[in-house]
């Protein structure tokens, strides 16, 4: 008897690590070259499909896949109806969001928008681009641009739109932000008609749970010790972070055991404060997912 599966799309490109990572600590070992375009997963409900995040919001709405992970900005670039189930804020170098920018040179005479008016831009988000300028009002020539976009100012457009995280690859190519167009993150995002079927439906929300408590659990640690009874007070009062651990007792009289959450790059200095405190067994471990 054939199980029900759920066909997933997840990006190529920049994102494909971080993405695999991300189902990696979500409980999902997917595995296969970046190059291939199904790659194998240990969950036999799901069906892996490999694409460019540029393409997968037009074949969830399309119903090619089920459901499928892609960013916000090629969403609006390509206006698919699809649902959007979940923002999951990552990237290949940071957890902030990303930012299309409207660049020009640093010495470049262009200080606003409409200091663009008939001239030449360049861009692999063409759609957002134009709607852009239609929204302001300004009549530009907006070409699409095939990558490298950064190196064609000033010789071949006058500005480009480009996406950035850290802006530092637009400052190392002496460029200057005239505007930001938009903000985006990946997002979870379902076929209308699969959203609406219950079985498919469970599925998604249990992937959304599991992914979103994966990014929720970045950057933090659980930290467990032994300490004597008379000492959790003072802990408490000295250790803010730790208002709401969990304390047990323990079988040897008048001492507890202590659990809690903490940021990990806050772990160096409360680790020497625990231990003047009496703490022993102090224990930190990684957290793969927190879900609230």
């Amino acid at each position: 008897m054939s199980h029900k599966v759920l066909t997933i799309g997840i990006p190529s490109g920049s994102l494909f690590d971080a993405t695999i990572d991300l189902f990696a600590k979500a409980g999902f070992a997917i595995s296969g070259s970046r190059r291939s375009y199904r790659p194998s997963v240990d969950d036999p409900e799901l069906n892996i499909r490999l694409l460019r995040a540029q393409e997968i919001s037009r074949y969830v709405e399309q119903g090619f896949l089920d459901c499928g992970i892609t960013g916000q900005d090629w969403i609006a670039e390509n206006e698919s109806k699809v649902e959007e189930l979940a923002e999951l804020t990552y990237s290949k170098v940071s957890a902030q969001r990303t930012r299309w920018v409207l660049v020009v040179p640093e010495d470049s005479p262009v200080r606003s928008v409409e200091d663009l008016a008939g001239k030449r831009i360049a861009t692999e988000a063409v759609g957002l681009t134009r709607r852009f300028f239609e929204s302001r009002g300004i009549t530009a020539e907006v070409e699409f641009s095939w990558g490298a976009t950064e190196v064609k100012v000033p010789d071949l457009v006058d500005a480009i739109v480009d996406i950035t995280e850290t802006g530092s690859s637009l400052r190392a190519n002496k460029l200057r932000i005239v505007e930001t167009l938009m903000e985006s993150s990946p997002a979870f995002i379902a076929n209308t008609t699969a959203a609406r079927d219950p079985w498919k439906r469970e599925k998604m929300d249990t992937l959304v749970l599991l992914l979103k408590g994966a990014l929720a659990a970045r950057g933090l640690v659980g930290l467990k010790m032994n300490l004597p009874s008379n000492e959790l007070k003072n802990l408490l009062e000295a250790l803010p972070a730790l208002r709401n651990p969990t304390v047990s007792p323990l079988a040897q009289e008048n001492w507890v055991a202590v659990e809690t959450v903490i940021e990990e790059k806050t772990v160096r200095e409360i680790i020497p404060r625990l231990k003047s405190l009496g703490a022993e067994g102090i224990i930190e471990y990684p957290l793969n997912k927190v879900v609230y």
